[in-house]
């Protein structure tokens, strides 16, 4: 799947079947649906990738504080770009492991 047809899959209702739970959990984010793609990130903790979407997710909520921990956990650097920034980095590199 390419990072465009990601993006038109956002009008859908669902998300994509073939999608892994780290795309489907920034898929809902997409949507506006944070809880659902929280419920994704807490549902693998301390697994690197999981993490970073929790790292992302608590930025985005501006829960700065645990945003950072997240990072740490992940062991990625703090991002300081915009979050749709972060949101499209995080897709295209998951996109690229799929």
């Amino acid at each position: 799947m390419t990072f465009e047809e990601f993006q038109r899959s956002l009008k859908d209702d669902t998300p994509p079947a073939s999608l892994n739970p780290i795309l489907e959990g920034l898929w809902y984010d997409g949507k506006e649906d944070w809880e659902a793609a929280h419920n994704i990130a807490q549902s693998a903790e301390g697994t690197p990738a999981y993490d970073r979407l929790h790292a992302y997710l608590h930025r985005k909520e501006g829960d700065t504080w645990n945003a950072n921990y997240w990072y740490r956990r992940a062991g990625a650097a703090t991002y300081t770009g915009s979050l749709l920034s972060e949101w499209e980095t995080l897709v295209r590199q998951y996109l690229e492991r799929s």
